[in-house]
């Protein structure tokens, strides 16, 4: 006997079961119904808590006001270095020119580790977003370089509820062949053998999300 065959013996002999027991059927209780999705307004609503209870930061804000908003987040984070994604949907927001009037100097998002490690603000979009969970998926490409939302200190999110998924089937779905892709549930958590808790150790320590109306 191999230590599989050890191991689900052993399985057995604590359940009382034979090999030849019928399996019991599953009770009512264990079935979780598909989720089903809600209006926008709604969806985003329960994005946004989820991401607030798990230490996100979340704000809905407008083509007019995402400067003042850039302004704000650069003031108060104390922002130097940024890097972006190379999308499309972020260079029609016209950020680079942006991050120029604020004195924020950008690194190419395909600069080596240790300058996108050394830069205080990474920005992206989203490609699929659960709002059951407070969970971003974001795809990794040429334009979209999976370190951006890795390696600087803070992350941003700029996204629209276009991504807004019920659950991961259907994210799975569309992700089929990808190579890679990244799940960001807030900020990098890391904890130790006694439970200690760690923020921004192994990413991010801080989550900013905010949608574009």
């Amino acid at each position: 006997m191999n230590a599989r065959e050890q191991i689900l013996a052993d399985v057995r002999l604590a359940l009382r079961r034979r090999t030849d027991s019928l399996v019991a059927p599953m009770p009512a209780t264990a079935r979780v119904a598909p989720r089903v999705t809600q209006d926008a307004k709604t969806e985003l609503d329960a994005l946004f808590a989820e991401i607030t209870k798990l230490g996100g930061n979340c704000a809905r804000v407008t083509r007019d006001s995402l400067r003042d908003a850039f302004a704000k987040l650069v003031s108060e984070q104390a922002i130097k270095k940024a890097t972006l994604w190379q999308t499309r949907e972020l260079n029609d927001l016209g950020l680079a020119e942006m991050f120029r009037e604020l004195g924020v100097a950008l690194v190419s998002p395909h600069a080596d580790k240790r300058a996108l490690a050394e830069c205080d603000l990474g920005i992206t979009g989203a490609d699929a977003a659960f709002p059951e969970t407070g969970t971003l998926l974001l795809r990794s490409s040429p334009e979209k370089p999976r370190a951006v939302s890795l390696l600087p200190r803070i992350h941003l999110a700029i996204i629209n509820s276009f991504i807004l998924r019920a659950d991961l089937a259907p994210a799975f779905a569309e992700m089929k062949g990808d190579g890679y892709f990244v799940f960001v549930t807030g900020p990098s958590r890391t904890a130790d053998i006694e439970l200690t808790v760690t923020i921004g150790v192994h990413g991010p320590k801080a989550l900013f999300v905010w949608v574009v109306e």
